[in-house]
């Protein structure tokens, strides 16, 4: 079973291969990674309607950079919500407890999770807590106006299947993306 299947190995050759890369370097890809998480979150409030089929990129390279190195993660991470603050402060209660936790999250899960079934499920958790945080907590209309502000198992449900099958694309995505840098690295 392929969901069952250790990848710490396609992951550890790249994290092996950017650890070897100065400390100035690692930081400026770690900007740059954030420029563009920043930038995609900002796009849903900056082209309404296409702008929103962009925004959902934002975990990308928060993702990718967790996956590298998660302090580095969490440094691109702080440096979106920043950037945020000064682009479009209305994509910044979003960001953080949306698609930058599920970036951290699934990029954190790679360094200590062997499975693609325990990848997905630690990603997706964080993420149902980060939407559950917005909707319940703050009162945030996270999933639009048509979904109650009172707790529901259903909707509960229904997040956390959402969570779930939307980590996967992203793990899957990334997991074809490493193999890709691998290759490039090993020719």
């Amino acid at each position: 079973m392929d969901s069952l299947k250790s990848i710490s190995d396609e992951i550890k050759s790249t994290q092996h291969t950017f650890l070897r890369l100065s400390k100035t370097k690692r930081l400026v890809l770690g900007s740059l990674f954030a420029s563009l998480a920043a930038l995609f979150q900002s796009a849903g409030g900056l082209f309404p309607g296409i702008g929103y089929f962009i925004s959902p990129l934002a975990t990308a390279p928060i993702l990718f950079c967790s996956m590298l190195s998660i302090p580095l993660g969490w440094i691109s991470y702080l440096l979106t919500i920043g950037l945020l603050l000064i682009l479009q402060p209305s994509e910044l209660i979003i960001f953080p407890f949306t698609t930058g936790l599920l970036g951290i999250g699934a990029g954190a899960a790679f360094y200590f999770f062997k499975t693609r079934v325990s990848i997905i499920v630690s990603g997706a958790t964080l993420l149902t807590i980060g939407i559950i945080i917005l909707l319940y907590g703050f009162e945030f209309p996270v999933l639009g106006p048509t979904v109650s502000q009172t707790f529901s198992f259903l909707t509960l449900g229904l997040i956390l299947l959402f969570a779930i099958l939307y980590n996967w694309v992203w793990v899957e995505i990334s997991i074809t993306i490493f193999k890709r840098v691998k290759a490039i690295i090993s020719s």
